[in-house]
């Protein structure tokens, strides 16, 4: 059904940030594309809420990493939601924590598959689709980096913190590369953040054991990430490009 309405693709939208963002975006107006790799029934879910909140949604399976999946997944949002109008590159994997000297170069390419190619590739399908250069109407690009890119994550997983530095400057390269054609690109860079990423590191109540470290003695919430999101996503951002934005309780 043809729609007014903006187009979002929130890339590993089933859980977490992704989730929690798809559903703030939808009350503010967005249809939303959901992306999921493996959890079909997680990313329904979300969906179904998507529509109970009055706007569209549907679920799109597709690996970030694979450029076939992902050029299938943009064919489908263009055929059954319309027009791209944003893109929040959400979709990102961490390992178990270890020092570098206990990696495999099997773990960094995965990681650099999904957390760096992953986000380029999706934003390199948004541009063409959004960019005045390509005929598109404008849009605007929102990438999730890490307070990992900062702190480095010693004895964690330096890995993950250096895929995340890549997305910073990343963002950076790209606002500037495509301000003049109607995109906006901003980041968002959450702390420790109570979602179940924590536990592919194998320390899933990490957010609380750390709280001592951050500043505002607590760990931060998927929704309150996504508040940041959905602003960079606005009009009230609309002279806001290149930024990233720190959401981790001042750490």
């Amino acid at each position: 059904m043809p729609s007014n309405c903006p187009v979002l693709l929130i890339t590993g939208a089933g859980r977490g940030i992704g989730a929690a963002t798809a559903l703030l975006a939808a009350r503010r107006g967005w249809d939303v594309a959901v992306n999921y790799a493996r959890d079909a029934d997680a990313a329904q879910g979300v969906a179904d809420q998507v529509r109970a909140i009055g706007q569209r949604a549907i679920t799109v399976a597709a690996d970030v990493a694979d450029e076939a999946a992902v050029l299938a997944m943009y064919g489908r949002i263009d055929a059954e939601l319309g027009p791209l109008g944003g893109l929040v590159n959400n979709a990102g994997i961490v390992d178990r924590q270890a020092r570098l000297d206990e990696m495999s170069i099997a773990r960094w390419q995965r990681m650099w598959a999904v957390n760096i190619s992953g986000s380029l590739l999706c934003a390199r399908e948004a541009v063409r689709r959004m960019s005045t250069r390509h005929g598109g109407a404008g849009g605007v690009i929102v990438n999730l980096s890490s307070a990992a890119a900062r702190l480095g994550s010693p004895e964690l997983y330096v890995d993950y913190a250096a895929s995340k530095g890549a997305i910073d400057t990343f963002t950076h390269g790209l606002a500037l590369e495509v301000a003049g054609e109607g995109i906006r690109v901003n980041a968002v860079r959450p702390g420790l953040i109570d979602t179940d990423i924590h536990a592919a590191s194998g320390d899933r109540g990490r957010p609380q054991s750390a709280s001592a470290l951050i500043p505002m003695k607590r760990p931060g919430r998927a929704d309150e990430v996504a508040a940041a999101i959905v602003w960079l996503l606005s009009a009230e951002a609309s002279y806001t490009t290149g930024a990233i934005l720190d959401v981790g309780g001042g750490r």
